[in-house]
């Protein structure tokens, strides 16, 4: 039941969102050079790897000029891409993911596998469930980029932030159920109104 309908809520929510999608493609090449799309390298299912699709909100190569998590005003990100990230529109298309079974509507949040390697064998469990395009985690850290700022930022997120996001998906997930998903669902879709 769940995946039928996360199948028929993806196909009729990227059919409803197409002219958005046309829109901020057309933003996306306008404001900076490089593909519409980001194709990320994460870890999915039991570690199995696999592309995350996102609109691009960042420069091209960006992952060659600095670390995989965004911290707090990255000079990576685009003009447009700031945009994008507020409202979480660059997140939209991982809805191509859900369609092609690689990822669920709600599921903890795929990290990569660099971020993955620093799982303890308790935070590992994160990995038996499909990652998601949103979760319990992702909507009390909502605003995860603004707490990533100052010089040690990046081990602040491997101590701090990534153990406090898998507890929370995990306890999540011992009691989850089809209309606790729906509930979040809409709690995502009002946050980014908001």
């Amino acid at each position: 039941m769940k995946r039928l309908f996360e199948l028929l809520f993806s196909t009729l929510l990227m059919l409803a969102l197409l002219p958005l999608f046309v829109l901020v493609a057309l933003l996306v090449k306008l404001d900076s050079s490089g593909p519409v799309l980001y194709l990320a390298q994460r870890a999915g299912k039991q570690g199995k790897p696999f592309r995350l699709v996102k609109f691009r909100s960042m420069v091209t190569d960006a992952s060659k000029l600095g670390p995989g998590i965004t911290r707090h005003q990255d000079a990576r990100i685009t003009r447009v891409g700031k945009w994008l990230r507020k409202f979480k529109i660059d997140e939209l298309p991982q809805f191509i993911n859900v369609l092609k079974g690689e990822m669920a509507i709600v599921g903890p949040r795929p990290e990569t596998p660099e971020i993955v390697a620093h799982y303890t064998a308790e935070q590992r469990r994160i990995l038996s469930m499909q990652p998601g395009i949103t979760s319990a985690a992702s909507l009390a850290y909502r605003d995860e980029e603004s707490l990533l700022a100052g010089e040690d930022w990046e081990a602040h997120y491997l101590q701090h932030i990534m153990p406090e996001k898998i507890r929370i998906d995990l306890q999540y997930h011992a009691q989850q159920t089809f209309w606790s998903d729906l509930k979040l669902i809409f709690q995502t879709a009002f946050a980014m109104f908001q």
